[in-house]
């Protein structure tokens, strides 16, 4: 399948930008799949009015492929999403593995009615970039694939403008999700597109945590050839937006429509920068080296209703010591970038079968 193949209008959601969380997996006290809850979630994030679903990512958990669950959660939230939305939906299946096996997931999220790909480097910290490219053109002859700038703090790796010029280079590349949570290596990404003259057909997300705000506001203006070419964020793929999901499409819509009218940016916009970014270093539990990450998420959900518990398919995996107090504070410093009311009018209806 390739990008021509998609419907014209997930083509264009995905090159316009969107707002698109990283889905959780739901999990019950005995660590199986809550199927009730993990197609409340999908509800949630569509009715939210997100513009796509991003499964089998980290943010689902990596071990779904260890406990087979990969085929069937990629499997709920497509059904759910056709079921539930009478809009186009751009829907990203994350890709692991080495070659062999990501391959066969994006066979698999390919039968199922995915649109692209969004492919791991984890796998690849210590190989060339030569073989990454390889494992990434692989991936791209079986459905369009977005790149992925993992922060080495999680298992990525530090990547060459060199090489996110020769990746903008493949024909069927949709989008790259930048998230190395580093300045130089964000522009390293938008100048290696540059140098491919790809930005009219690979979409920029960040997936940069720390920095939503300024990525979607600031343009990027880099030579070719001597002259200017100038680059925007156009949108999100984050496991930050898998909670308090309605505030971030608003806060996309908002971002979106200022850096698109003639107008200064507002001070008030510019200001959610730092509180977006205080607010994840509680989620993503930044004291702590990341380590409650996932249970961080699933703690505000928890208090949603959305989720019955934190638990993970990883028992080690849950809070850090303060994690919770942290989440309190930002929940009651920036009621204005939640969404708790949303889902107390809505949680009924998502959960009932």
């Amino acid at each position: 399948m390739n990008i021509d193949d998609l419907p014209d209008d997930i083509r264009q959601l995905i090159a316009d930008g969107t707002a698109i969380p990283a889905h959780p997996l739901a999990l019950d006290a005995d660590r199986v799949l809550d199927r009730r809850r993990q197609r409340a979630l999908s509800r949630y994030y569509i009715d939210a009015g997100s513009g796509g679903l991003a499964v089998g990512v980290h943010t689902t958990q990596f071990e779904i492929r260890d406990v087979g669950l990969y085929a069937p959660v990629l499997e709920l939230a497509a059904q759910t999403a056709a079921d539930w939305s009478d809009r186009p939906l751009a829907m990203i299946a994350g890709v692991a593995g080495r070659t062999e096996q990501a391959v066969a997931e994006a066979k698999t999220a390919r039968a199922l009615g995915y649109h692209a790909a969004l492919v791991s480097p984890a796998p690849f910290r210590t190989a060339s970039e030569d073989e990454l490219i390889a494992h990434c053109r692989a991936v791209a002859d079986i459905m369009p694939i977005i790149g992925f700038y993992l922060q080495p703090a999680v298992g990525g790796r530090v990547l060459s403008v060199d090489f996110w010029q020769r990746f903008a280079s493949l024909d069927n590349v949709i989008a790259i999700k930048i998230a190395p949570f580093h300045r130089h290596r964000t522009i390293d990404v938008v100048r290696g597109v540059i140098a491919a003259n790809a930005e009219d057909r690979v979409a920029l997300y960040t997936g940069n945590d720390d920095h939503i705000v300024a990525d979607l506001l600031l343009p990027f203006t880099h030579k070719r050839n001597g002259e200017d070419v100038t680059l925007r964020i156009v949108g999100g793929l984050l496991g930050q937006w898998s909670v308090w999901t309605k505030a971030a499409v608003d806060l996309h819509t908002r971002c979106r429509t200022a850096v698109q009218g003639e107008a200064d940016l507002p001070a008030d916009l510019l200001a959610l920068d730092s509180q977006m970014t205080d607010i994840n270093a509680a989620v993503f539990d930044v004291a702590n080296d990341f380590a409650g990450v996932i249970a961080g998420c699933h703690e505000i959900l928890r208090r949603q209703g959305l989720l019955e518990g934190i638990w993970c398919l990883d028992p080690a995996e849950t809070l850090s010591p303060g994690q919770a107090d942290e989440l309190t504070r930002v929940t009651r410093d920036y009621p204005h970038l939640t969404d708790d009311a949303f889902v107390a009018a809505h949680l009924e209806r998502w959960l009932n079968d």
